[in-house]
């Protein structure tokens, strides 16, 4: 609830932004960032960092190219454990800090950006399940750190009514009939952090675990599949580019915040602000929050919903 307030606050104060996402509460509140940053001709991100993986901009690099022929299938989950109980308890619960929506929002914008950025391609319109399994949580009354696990005695909870989803699954439309299904969730036990996809094309398919960030599925129909292991000299010069560290040696998800802030970094330092960024911008955000109203309302009205 505060990235909106103090992003705006920076720009009109004349600063780049970085900001953490989601870029806004509201659709309307990440358009008047977006308007703003280019009134201003000021640099800015969102951090969806996972597009920073080596292994990601190298997807990128085989989808574009035309190595998985036409793209068919873009399927996929983002699925945690840290809310399984209904004794865990975090300020992301309450919607008047977290906003509205919180399995979607939280980690599968993630994934939702992700593909976009590796395909190109842009939903059209959505279908969206949500399940609350926990509508009544045990918000706790005494200071809880939010991964430890510790308990504290039943006194030392009351009861909180809970609107926000733990589960949903949405089928998505893309642009020129690509088809796609998510599943997130953060009631899936022994799961802490797992982002997996896999794109299916005409000629071959890409899957990736972000559990296993540096190997690459490819799979074949007429021949054997295959693991690319993350080695500079085996990839693209794009995901070159965001790898530090010889084959061998793994690069994991703090890595991708270096890489974004890096990239940020040379962008300002170049100085020409009409190239296209090379990095997830506030227009990103933005679209990424279009994308979760509409999938919002579709898991309300239980329907199809187009994407303006």
């Amino acid at each position: 609830h505060l990235h909106h307030p103090h992003a705006k606050a920076a720009l009109l104060a004349g600063k780049h932004v970085v900001c953490e996402k989601p870029l806004a509460m509201t659709s309307e509140q990440s358009a008047e960032l977006v308007k703003l940053a280019a009134e201003k001709k000021l640099v800015n991100a969102i951090n969806f960092n996972i597009r920073m993986y080596p292994l990601a901009q190298q997807a990128r690099s085989m989808v574009q190219s035309g190595e998985l022929g036409d793209v068919f299938i873009l399927q996929g989950s983002y699925l945690q454990d840290w809310l399984l109980l209904r004794t865990d308890w975090n300020w992301r619960l309450e919607p008047q800090f977290g906003g509205t929506l919180r399995a979607v929002g939280d980690i599968g914008s993630h994934w939702l950006d992700l593909l976009t950025f590796i395909t190109g391609l842009h939903v059209e319109e959505v279908y969206a399940d949500f399940k609350t399994f926990h509508p009544i949580r045990k918000k706790p009354t005494k200071p809880l750190e939010t991964y430890t696990g510790k308990m504290l005695t039943p006194e030392d909870y009351v009861d909180q009514p809970i609107s926000t989803e733990d589960y949903a699954t949405i089928i998505l439309h893309y642009e020129n009939g690509v088809r796609g299904v998510l599943t997130v969730s953060q009631v899936s036990s022994g799961r802490k952090n797992r982002l997996f996809y896999e794109i299916n094309g005409s000629k071959s398919s890409l899957g990736w675990d972000s559990e296993r960030p540096n190997e690459l599925w490819v799979g074949h129909r007429a021949g054997p599949n295959q693991v690319l292991m993350k080695d500079p000299s085996l990839l693209s010069p794009e995901a070159r580019a965001v790898t530090s560290y010889p084959g061998g040696h793994n690069e994991g998800f703090p890595d991708t915040f270096k890489q974004l802030y890096a990239k940020v970094y040379d962008y300002i330092f170049a100085g020409d602000y009409s190239k296209t960024p090379d990095f997830p911008t506030f227009a990103d955000g933005h679209y990424e929050m279009q994308l979760c109203e509409a999938i919002e309302r579709s898991a309300k009205e239980k329907t199809w919903v187009k994407l303006k």
